[in-house]
């Protein structure tokens, strides 16, 4: 990402100013999350950090009935703005526990559930909050 290389302690030194750029080019903006509603942008920017953009493009897709491609476009955007947000929450981390658990790795699991259950609990906080 930096075009160069680098060392373990030059990562290792990296603030959150020096990987926001990355992670808003490779995550948030791939996933067109700013045009999504709040609390499902978070939604599908952690998970795509996680499992992959194309991932958890299909995962949004396919919780609100679009052909899931894994690219988020106007037809994507047009079902999630139909559909329930809390519902989409919902529907969204129940196929995130799925794939998780369909990986079958011990060793990650408990990690990857926890993650799901507090990524859902602060996207439904963040659209209670937007609802206020």
């Amino acid at each position: 990402w930096t075009g160069h290389q680098v060392t373990h302690e030059q990562v290792k030194k990296l603030k959150p100013e020096d990987v926001k750029p990355f992670y808003k080019k490779k995550f948030w903006d791939a996933c067109r999350c700013n045009d999504l509603p709040e609390g499902i942008d978070y939604l599908v920017f952690d998970f795509a950090v996680n499992a992959g953009v194309g991932r958890s493009a299909k995962t949004l897709q396919s919780a609100v009935g679009a052909t899931p491609d894994g690219s988020i476009g106007p037809l994507t955007l047009a079902a999630v703005a139909n559909q329930s947000e809390t519902e989409l929450i919902d529907s969204f981390s129940a196929a995130k526990v799925d794939f998780y658990l369909g990986l079958n790795n011990p060793t990650y699991e408990a990690g990857w559930l926890n993650r799901v259950k507090r990524v859902r609990k602060h996207a439904l906080e963040m659209v209670e909050s937007n609802q206020t």
